[in-house]
């Protein structure tokens, strides 16, 4: 079976997990700011407790978004160095697919993924479970709170019955009665996980969704703001 490292920091938790003989082992910790100085020796921790180096993964996945610019930014970095050093591929993961999987594995088949992206905007998607993994319907986007719409898909199992899931459900009173009607529970403490990251990633290897380091692109959805803030300075 495919070895394969996972890491996130595109939120305040900061994760690592490692796929290795079926079995999944993670370190999750929230620690907001403090991610390019313990990422590096969580990813050696993880791979010193399992008797492994990066030279014997088969690929690295990590959250390439959406969510915060500069954590983005330091798992694709760093995934991205140890991916060239090691000659290895990488597997992009959404944040929000991570966050969906994390309720579909509770028994939640139909999630709302929303993350806080600051400016009054949240970053969403919609998730359906197919053969356990999250199917996204539609696009990942960024809006305003009140412009998160539910999917008319008639192939949905129930479109009455939705779980929402992440930070951006604090503007839950801002988002209209259609979609609050609709979703049935919140989860808002969560943050995406490594360790469903390399769920999706294991499925992604076996399809042949890996890439080349220098093809491993981050996803802010909102371009032209990472791309003004990098002007600006």
């Amino acid at each position: 079976m495919a070895k394969i490292l996972a890491l996130d920091t595109s939120t305040d938790a900061c994760s690592v997990a490692l796929s290795l003989d079926g079995e999944i082992h993670e370190d999750f910790r929230v620690i907001p700011r403090q991610h390019t100085k313990e990422l590096l020796p969580m990813i050696d921790a993880l791979l010193k407790a399992s008797s492994i180096t990066v030279n014997d993964l088969d690929a690295i996945a990590f959250g390439r978004g959406p969510g915060s610019f500069a954590g983005i930014r330091i798992a694709t970095g760093v995934a991205q160095g140890l991916a060239f050093g090691a000659g290895i591929a990488l597997l992009p993961v959404s944040t929000l697919a991570a966050l969906a999987l994390a309720q579909h594995r509770k028994g939640y088949p139909q999630v709302v993924s929303v993350l806080d992206a600051r400016m009054n905007e949240v970053y969403w998607g919609a998730y359906q479970e197919v053969d356990g993994l999250p199917q996204l319907i539609g696009d990942e986007r960024v809006d305003a709170p009140a412009n998160v719409r539910l999917p008319h898909d008639k192939s949905l199992a129930d479109a009455s019955s939705w779980l929402g899931a992440g930070s951006g459900w604090c503007y839950k009173e801002d988002m209209s009665s259609e979609l609050t009607d609709a979703v049935t529970q919140i989860e808002k403490d969560v943050y995406p996980s490594a360790a469903d990251m390399v769920r999706i990633a294991v499925a992604d290897w076996k399809q042949g969704k890996a890439v080349a380091p220098e093809e491993a692109l981050p996803v802010y959805l909102r371009d032209d703001v990472a791309w003004k803030k990098k002007d600006q300075q």
